[in-house]
């Protein structure tokens, strides 16, 4: 696995688990470190950076899978991030897919834990899903 964060904590992190390695990288300050490579699968959680959509999708390998969860319009009447810029719009993670990613679940909504907030859920397959 390969876990990725600009702060330099999850390095600290990583070396206590096994089969972990840390990448302490800046996405937004540097070219994307990860060209050429894919992964079994792609998680992100809270984080909101539209110019990486691309490269996130194209990261998914064969058969892999793209789980992504992050903030939503309307997520402003409930606290932070309440800035739009780092709000999803309706349906923007089914755009950022569309065409390469096939959607198996989708979700828009309101969620109350671990604190009230909207949010946007996907989990999206390159390729098909056995047994489908």
């Amino acid at each position: 696995m390969t876990a990725v964060d600009r702060d330099p904590a999850i390095a600290v992190w990583a070396e206590s688990e096994a089969l972990v390695t840390a990448a302490v990288v800046d996405l937004e300050a540097r070219e994307w470190p990860f060209s050429g490579r894919t992964f079994g699968a792609v998680v992100v959680t809270n984080y909101l950076h539209r110019p990486l959509f691309p490269h996130i999708v194209a990261s998914v390998a064969p058969g892999g899978w793209l789980l992504y969860e992050t903030f939503a319009t309307g997520n402003e009447r409930h606290g932070r991030p309440s800035n739009t810029a780092f709000l999803l719009r309706p349906g923007e993670l089914l755009e950022a897919v569309a065409g390469q990613l096939r959607v198996v679940a989708y979700e828009d909504r309101r969620v109350d834990r671990p604190a009230a907030a909207l949010v946007q859920r996907i989990a999206a397959v390159r390729g098909s899903v056995p047994g489908w």
